[in-house]
C-alpha cells in the first residue's frame, strides 16, 4: 500500500468512527427520556415561549405515560447502536462495503419526509420538525465525504492493480 492508500483508509475510518459514536450517542440519549426533557427545561429559557411550552407539553406526555412505553425508546436506542455498528464494515473493506455508506445517506435523506409526513400526523410544530430534519442534514455530511474519499480510494486501488499487472 502506498501512502495516498494509507492516508485515505485513515480519513474514511475516522470519519466513520465519528459518524459512529455520533449515531449511537444521538440514540443513547432516548434512554434517559426523563431527565432529557427536565436537562432541556433547565437550560431553555422560558423567554422562548413556543420552545418551552412545546417541551413543557412534552414533559407533561411523558411523566404520564406508563413506564412500558419506555422499553420503545431503549429499541429505538438499540436500533442505532445496531445500525452504527453495521458501519463497521466500511473501516474493514471501504471499496466493498461502499453500499453501507450510500445506505446511509439515503437514510439521512428519508428523515427529511418522514419527519415532515410524521410530524404532521402527530401535531409536532413545523420547528420541530426542522430539528428532526438537522439530524439527516448534518448526518449526511461526513458520509458525503467518507464516499468521496471511497471512490478516491477505488482508483488508487485500481491503479495499484494495474502497475502491478504491468
Amino acid at each position: 500500500m502506498d501512502y495516498k492508500t494509507i492516508a485515505l483508509r485513515k480519513q474514511i475510518s475516522y470519519l466513520i468512527w465519528f459518524f459512529m459514536v455520533s449515531l449511537a450517542i444521538s440514540g443513547l440519549t432516548a434512554i434517559p427520556a426523563k431527565t432529557g426533557i427536565s436537562f432541556l427545561l433547565d437550560i431553555v429559557p422560558q423567554s422562548w415561549t413556543p420552545v418551552y411550552a412545546f417541551l413543557m407539553y412534552i414533559r407533561e406526555a411523558l411523566f404520564s405515560c406508563n413506564e412500558v412505553l419506555f422499553y420503545g425508546y431503549d429499541w429505538l436506542a438499540f436500533a442505532h447502536i445496531v445500525i452504527a455498528v453495521l458501519f463497521y464494515g466500511v473501516i474493514k473493506d471501504p471499496v466493498r462495503n461502499i453500499w453501507v455508506v450510500e445506505f446511509g445517506m439515503i437514510a439521512c435523506m428519508l428523515i427529511i419526509p418522514f419527519a415532515f409526513a410524521m410530524g404532521a400526523v402527530r401535531g409536532i410544530p413545523v420547528w420541530w420538525r426542522l430539528v428532526d430534519c438537522s439530524f439527516g442534514v448534518v448526518g449526511i455530511i461526513p458520509l458525503w465525504f467518507v464516499h468521496s474519499k471511497i471512490r478516491q480510494l477505488q482508483k488508487v486501488v485500481e491503479m495499484e492493480r494495474l502497475n502491478t499487472i504491468f
